[in-house]
């Protein structure tokens, strides 16, 4: 009877012990960096401003978009929010939200921004640096999407001809405000934007391709044409799209301004 009882206890040992050995093996191979491991990150494409930082950022807003699209069923203002949320991801710039432009522009009786005075009133009103107006041209949420938007910026006056104000900045300091040159906005833009983004043409996938990296899960099924197919990630594409044109040419324009400013005064 002994060894029979003897033989069973050994028998039944592995079994006993197994699930505690599986979990040691586990545990030492995540100590040793063998374990599985899950897909890397992928840091997606940054926006940067061309702007002096160094005393905050700049204050951008933007105003509710017409709808030219002849598409009855645009929610203009979910266009125009995707763009703020894309604005304030670009460092260096921060924006204010539609509702508070939306309540200042009812304040003063205003619907939409149909002129460049009315945009400096605006921008005045709010206190901003820069004022985004626009419109949407064309609009179509089925796959391939489409999505076509102008948009102009108006920025403060940086008062390039006074050497006291940062030409680097589109903002001045509010001792400066008793200068009338350097607190008027510019009768006509400083950026403008003008696109039409079909995703059934190759070159907006390739930058559509560009814009998802790290913004979507590869292991998706549908991977990064996933954004294709809803129109409101098909729109923060479009936004981010614009935006990053607005920026292009801003640096533009601040690389030339610094360029000028920087010439030695002729005899």
């Amino acid at each position: 009877m002994t060894t029979v009882q003897t033989m069973l206890t050994r028998a039944a040992l592995p079994r006993a012990i197994a699930p505690t050995t599986i979990a040691l093996v586990a545990v030492l191979m995540t100590l040793s960096g063998c374990a599985p491991k899950g897909p890397g990150l992928t840091p997606p494409d940054v926006l940067v401003a061309p702007y002096n930082s160094a005393e905050g950022d700049v204050l951008w807003a933007v105003a509710p978009l017409a709808n030219e699209s002849g598409a009855s069923f645009v929610d203009a203002n979910m266009v125009a929010d995707q763009i703020v949320a894309k604005i304030d991801e670009v460092r260096g710039i921060a924006c204010l939200p539609m509702n508070r432009t939306i309540a200042a522009m009812r304040a003063r009786g205003m619907t939409l921004v149909t002129s460049p005075q009315e945009a400096r009133t605006l921008a005045e009103t709010l206190g901003v640096d820069g004022l985004i107006v626009g419109t949407i041209t064309a609009y179509d949420p089925y796959n391939p999407p489409k999505l076509g938007v102008k948009l102009a910026l108006f920025a403060r006056n940086a008062g390039v001809d006074t050497p006291r104000l940062d030409p680097l900045r589109l903002q001045i300091a509010y001792t400066e405000f008793d200068r009338t040159i350097a607190t008027q906005y510019l009768s006509k833009p400083v950026a403008t934007v003008s696109q039409h983004l079909d995703a059934s043409n190759h070159e907006v996938q390739l930058e559509l391709r560009r814009y998802a990296t790290g913004r979507h899960d590869p292991d998706s099924a549908l991977g990064w044409k996933a954004i294709m197919q809803s129109m409101d990630l098909y729109t923060q594409f479009s936004a981010f799209v614009a935006v990053s044109r607005l920026i292009d040419q801003e640096r533009l324009r601040v690389a030339r301004t610094t360029t000028t400013d920087a010439r030695p005064a002729s005899p």
